[in-house]
């Protein structure tokens, strides 16, 4: 597959912001959408942890996954950032091209 979505949360609006203003400037994402509050259940260090967080959901490219991987990792205020990806197996022509002509062909 040519192109992925990327899944991230992250604990506040601001580093959700910046994280997805750096992707989009630098043409790593063509779109990061932010879906404020959710509610989040998860295992850290031996105990379960709830807390508020957001997600963001990074439209790319595949081969810019290792190169959003290492921005979010730098950029991101957690120890292990979430950073998971999923193919798109489909989606509409026009959307694709869109999202092709938005995002860098090349890493320098």
């Amino acid at each position: 597959m040519k192109y992925i979505i990327i899944l991230c949360t992250t604990n506040s609006f601001d580093s959700a912001e910046t994280i997805a203003n750096y992707l989009v400037k630098q043409k790593l994402s063509a779109c990061v959408n932010i879906m404020p509050k959710i509610y989040s259940v998860y295992s850290w260090q031996n105990k379960i942890e709830k807390d508020e967080e957001y997600l963001l959901v990074i439209k790319t490219r595949k081969t810019l996954f290792n190169k959003i991987k290492d921005s979010v990792t730098t950029l991101h205020p957690y120890d292990v950032p979430e950073i998971i990806s999923f193919d798109i197996t489909d989606g509409s022509d026009e959307y694709l091209k869109w999202l092709d002509n938005n995002t860098i062909k090349t890493l320098h």
